[in-house]
């Protein structure tokens, strides 16, 4: 089992930059692929990218491709979210996820973090 929490969200202006974490506990981080997903309000969990067990392979979605990277340190047992250039758009829920799949779909993840909230003023 895995325990995921999330920090490092807040209010940021449009044009700004955040990055937020997910540290893990629990048994063989380094064998699953970690992925952010996002939830807007009245809107359904978004896919905002993913990273392979052994980080070399990322994938983001089309919404934030080229403004956003993803990274992990498996001796750190941590994965990170850099965002940057954000805009109005990127409001919501940032959730960090834990699964055995290369997935963009939410139900391919076992575990999940909390949640963190990004809130982009204009």
């Amino acid at each position: 089992q895995v325990q995921l929490v999330e920090s490092g969200g807040g209010l940021v202006p449009a044009g700004g930059s955040v990055r937020l974490s997910c540290g893990a506990s629990g048994r063989s981080f380094t064998t699953y692929t970690m992925a952010w997903f996002r939830q807007a309000p009245g809107k359904e969990r978004e896919f905002v990218g993913h990273i392979s067990k052994n980080g070399g392979v990322t994938l983001l979605g089309i919404s934030v491709k080229g403004r956003f990277t993803i990274s992990r340190d498996n001796t750190k047992t941590t994965v990170w979210l850099q965002m940057n250039n954000l805009i109005p758009e990127d409001t919501g829920i940032y959730y960090c996820a834990a699964g055995q799949l290369y997935s963009f779909l939410p139900h391919d993840y076992e575990y999940w973090g909390q949640g963190t909230q990004v809130t982009v003023s204009s």
